[in-house]
C-alpha cells in the first residue's frame, strides 16, 4: 500500500533589516528557491505622494536599481534620477512606459489618481 508523502514545512515570516543589506537578502533567499512576496505599496513606503517618490517607492517594491528600470525602460538613468528627486516631470508616455516595468497604474506617476 501506498504512503502519502509529505510536503516540506513551509515557514512565513517577516524581516525587518536595514535598507543595505534588504537587497543582498532577497537575491540570497530567490536563490536558494524562496518565493518572495512585497506587501508594501508605494504609497506606505513613501507617504508624501508625489510623483518622483512614487515612482522611487514602486522601483523599490520590484526590487530594481535606477540603471536596471532605465536598461527596461530605455529611458537614462539620470532621467529617472532627476524624476525621482523631482527636477524632472514626468511626461504620459514616459509615465506608461515606467508604469508597465513597475506593474503600477501610469496615473499614479501623473498624479491623477490616489489623492
Amino acid at each position: 500500500m501506498l504512503e502519502p508523502t509529505k510536503k516540506p514545512p513551509i515557514d512565513i515570516f517577516k524581516v525587518i533589516c536595514p535598507a543595505d543589506i534588504a537587497g543582498a537578502m532577497k537575491k540570497y533567499l530567490r536563490e536558494h528557491g524562496c518565493q518572495l512576496e512585497v506587501t508594501l505599496s508605494p504609497e506606505e513606503v513613501f507617504p508624501q505622494r508625489s510623483p518622483g517618490t512614487l515612482l522611487q517607492g514602486a522601483r523599490y517594491r520590484e526590487d530594481l536599481t535606477q540603471a536596471e528600470l532605465a536598461k527596461l525602460t530605455g529611458i537614462p538613468r539620470r532621467h529617472i534620477s532627476e524624476m525621482e528627486n523631482g527636477h524632472r516631470s514626468i511626461g504620459k508616455q514616459t509615465a506608461k512606459r515606467l508604469a508597465q516595468a513597475l506593474n503600477i497604474d501610469h496615473r499614479l506617476l501623473l498624479g491623477d489618481i490616489g489623492r
